[in-house]
C-alpha cells in the first residue's frame, strides 16, 4: 500500500507495508479522511501521535470499506461501509481500525461527508454535552464557527434546544450558518459583546478569549479546545470567582482507547441517526486525491473555509 508519510517535515506518498489486522482490528480501504488543523500541527513537529499508532503518518479520521478482519472483531465483515475515529495513520490507501472505534457509514451520505464526519461531531459533543452539560435553552457562543468542529457544534448545539450564537469572520458565511440552526451570526467582537453566555465554546483563543471570558453568565462555562490564534492570556481570577465560572480544556487524541470506545459508542447511539435522516450535516468546503494531500493541507492552513476538508483516494 502507500500513505501519506512525514518526511523531514514534508508530505510524501510513499510506500509502505500492508497491515495485517489483530484482535478485534478491522482493516479498511480507505475512501475519504478529513483534514484537521492537528495534522498540520503533527507534520510541523509540534503535535506528535500516540504510541499505538503509525508515527509518521497524519490523519485521525476516514471512511471506507471493510477488506480484512482480526480474529476477535464481532460487529462488522468485510464489505461493510465504515467511519471511524483514529489516533493517527488515516491518510493512507489501507488503515487499521479497532472495531470499537467505528460506526457504519450510512449509504445516504457521500463518502466525502462520511470522512469527515468522525473527528469533528466526536470534538463538538464531547466538549458541549459530555463535559459542558448543555441544557435547553442555554444560551451558547460557539467561536470560530465555520470550521468543521464549528459547523457540528453549531448543529449540535441547536438540535439540544440551545440559543445559540455563532462567531465568524466572513459575512458569506453567516447565512450558511443560520441555516445550520443558530440563532445569531455575527462578527467576533460583536459577538464577544452580545453575552451573557452560558456555555463558550472557545475554538480559536488568542485575544479574544478574554472577552468571552466577561461575557459568561453566572455558574456560566468556556471550552477551550482550539488555541490557534493563541495560546495565553492574562487572567482576572477574581472575575471568575465572581461569576461562579469555570474554565475546562481538552484535546480528544490522547485519550485512552477506552474512554475513545465510549465516546464512539455514544455518537452512534445519538448522532448516527440524525446524520442518516440528514437532520445533521457534514459541510465538506473542498476535497483533494490523497495523492495531493499537499494541496489540501495548504487549503487548511489558510483558513477561511466553511466545513471540513477532505481527501479522496481513486479507489
Amino acid at each position: 500500500m502507500h500513505a501519506l508519510t512525514i518526511v523531514s517535515g514534508q508530505l510524501e506518498w510513499a510506500a509502505k507495508p500492508d497491515p495485517v489486522p489483530q484482535g478485534s482490528q478491522l482493516l479498511v480501504e480507505v475512501r475519504a479522511a478529513g483534514v484537521n488543523p492537528a495534522d498540520l500541527l503533527q507534520v510541523r513537529g509540534h503535535y506528535p501521535p500516540p504510541p499505538d499508532v503509525p508515527q509518521d503518518v497524519p490523519g485521525l479520521e476516514l471512511a471506507g470499506t471493510v477488506v480484512g478482519v482480526g480474529p476477535l472483531a464481532r460487529h462488522f465483515k468485510v464489505g461493510d461501509r465504515v467511519m471511524a475515529l483514529v489516533g493517527g495513520g488515516a491518510q493512507a490507501e489501507l488503515v487499521l481500525v479497532e472495531e470499537s472505534a467505528a460506526l457504519p457509514a450510512p449509504v445516504e451520505i457521500g463518502w466525502e461527508s462520511a470522512g469527515g464526519f468522525m473527528e469533528a461531531f466526536a470534538t463538538a459533543y464531547d466538549a458541549l454535552i459530555i463535559q459542558g452539560g448543555l441544557t435547553v435553552g442555554a444560551r451558547v457562543l460557539v467561536t470560530g464557527a465555520a470550521g468543521g468542529v464549528g459547523t457540528a457544534a453549531v448543529q449540535l448545539a441547536a438540535l439540544a434546544g440551545a440559543d445559540v450564537t455563532a462567531s465568524v469572520r466572513r459575512t458569506e458565511f453567516h447565512f450558511r450558518l443560520r441555516e445550520l440552526g443558530a440563532q445569531r451570526v455575527m462578527p467576533p467582537a460583536e459577538a464577544a459583546a452580545a453575552g451573557p453566555y452560558d456555555l463558550v465554546l472557545e475554538l480559536v483563543g488568542g485575544p479574544m478569549l478574554s472577552s468571552h471570558l466577561e461575557q459568561l453568565a453566572t455558574s456560566g462555562r468556556m471550552l477551550v479546545i482550539g488555541v490557534g490564534a493563541g495560546r495565553r492570556l492574562d487572567l482576572d481570577l477574581s472575575l471568575l470567582m465572581s461569576r461562579r465560572a469555570g474554565i475546562v480544556a481538552s484535546t480528544l487524541r490522547a485519550r485512552s482507547p477506552f474512554e475513545k470506545a465510549a465516546l464512539v459508542r455514544t455518537l452512534g447511539e445519538r448522532l448516527l441517526p440524525q446524520l442518516t435522516s440528514h437532520r445533521l450535516l457534514v459541510p465538506v468546503a473542498a476535497t483533494f486525491p490523497l495523492t495531493d494531500a499537499p494541496a489540501a493541507y495548504a487549503r487548511v492552513g489558510e483558513g477561511g473555509n466553511f466545513g471540513k476538508v477532505v481527501l479522496l483516494s481513486g479507489g
